[in-house]
């Protein structure tokens, strides 16, 4: 038996289901700027960012996040930390939970000296649950740092780089974090200023 009107219903159905799904989440920016020395011991702000989308507990998806960033002032280089919801997750084979993982030559281990690679878990946020998600994060965090690298400058003269970082620590800086409505703009992160790093210059 036949349905010729049910092929268009189901497309319809289809269509409309993501438009259900982001209808039903609220939106949300996420971030924390703390204090802190980066590798050579020179005072620096560290700023870390990700955004979330939060569903309902009735609903049928899970809350979302972005992974975290996390930026030292003054440096190029900023680190992403994943979780197993994210599709980084597959390549970030260094450890569980809320991670990032160095990178071979530019990264060691800032206990032992020895190199750091992909199979090195450089920072992690609430490094004593393996399970951690971001999207568990509430109004505090820890951030663990084991890493520091191997040169803080990349290139040479007009063209060269800062890609120092937050120096490392046996125990977690304790951060505390701040939430808002995506959008909005009176709550958006402060941008990191990078006149300390001319006068260190």
């Amino acid at each position: 038996m036949k349905y010729p009107g049910l092929f268009p219903l189901l497309r319809l159905w289809v269509a409309a289901v993501p438009l259900l799904l982001s209808g039903c989440a609220s939106y949300y920016s996420h971030y924390a700027v703390f204090p802190a020395e980066n590798s050579q011991g020179e005072a620096r702000q560290v700023k870390l960012t990700w955004q979330t989308a939060e569903y309902p507990e009735w609903w049928v998806v899970d809350n979302k996040s972005t992974p975290v960033t996390v930026e030292t002032q003054c440096s190029t280089r900023k680190w992403r930390l994943v979780d197993s919801s994210h599709e980084e997750a597959s390549t970030a084979e260094c450890g569980t939970g809320i991670r990032a993982c160095g990178a071979s030559g530019e990264d060691v281990l800032a206990s032992t000296g020895e190199p750091a690679g992909p199979d090195a878990r450089c920072m992690a946020i609430n490094p004593s649950d393996p399970d951690a998600l971001v999207t568990d994060i509430g109004a505090s965090l820890g951030l663990l740092v084991s890493c520091q690298p191997v040169n803080t400058v990349r290139g040479s003269g007009d063209d060269s780089e800062n890609t120092d970082y937050i120096r490392a620590s046996s125990v977690p800086y304790t951060i505390y974090t701040r939430k808002s409505p995506r959008g909005r703009l009176s709550t958006r992160p402060p941008e990191l200023d990078d006149a300390i790093c001319e006068e260190d210059e």
